[in-house]
């Protein structure tokens, strides 16, 4: 979730105490991106970090082919570290969506990604994933999204903190975590996630996963 070569002594413990079911999440995307894909099928990630998503479908999918995009030099270099063996079926690639290879691909997932984007930048990348994608090929999106009303946005930040305390994060980085994603991010309610979602071409867009301030769907190109 953060982008730096500072980040990278916390990213394999961070995402598991901030995001409920964080191993299960990259459990359920395999399950359903294999719904619909072939058992040698090439998939893009968007969003690939230090290679803990690429890790997981990897070895689930022994067959599965990727490309892996990330703008961080250092996140790359340690998604390498940490695909091991299977980093010979992953390309990974420095960049955005723009710089994503055209496909087409037979899946693709963006994770923990889209909400450092605002509504604009979203709904470009969501098309120019969907771009990408052989007809009919899954899509899966998981970020942070939740209800935005004055009301609501800080008690479920406050959620979200209290969530990654109780999970073994230190509470002074977990609230100052809060803080962070409550000034810098424009965050969406999850009606308005879906609703780019189907706008970019993706149909019958459903939500599959739920937990405290995150939110995932799956679509179809």
């Amino acid at each position: 979730m953060l982008r730096d070569a500072a980040a990278r002594p916390w990213y394999a413990e961070g995402p598991p105490r901030f995001v409920p079911g964080y191993a299960d999440l990259h459990r359920m995307t395999r399950i359903l991106l294999a719904e619909w894909t072939a058992p040698d099928a090439q998939v893009l990630v968007l969003g690939a970090g230090g290679g803990l998503e690429l890790k997981a479908l990897a070895e689930a999918e022994p067959h599965w082919r990727f490309v892996g995009v990330d703008p961080a030099a250092a996140m790359l270099e340690l998604a390498e570290r940490t695909l091991g063996p299977s980093s010979a079926r992953v390309q990974l690639q420095q960049g955005y969506i723009d710089d994503a290879p055209d496909g087409p691909f037979d899946a693709a997932t963006c994770l923990l990604t889209l909400h450092f984007l605002d509504a604009d930048e979203r709904r470009r990348t969501a098309r120019e994933i969907h771009r990408r994608l052989k007809p009919g090929a899954p899509f899966v999106a998981a970020h942070s999204s939740f209800p935005q009303a004055d009301s609501d946005r800080g008690r479920w930040l406050s959620r979200y903190a209290a969530y990654a305390i109780a999970s073994g994060a230190d509470p002074e980085k977990a609230n100052t975590a809060r803080a962070a994603v409550d000034a810098n991010l424009s965050l969406l309610t999850p009606e308005q996630d879906a609703r780019i979602l189907s706008e970019a071409g993706f149909r019958d867009v459903e939500m599959f996963y739920a937990a405290f301030t995150w939110r995932g769907w799956i679509g179809y190109a």
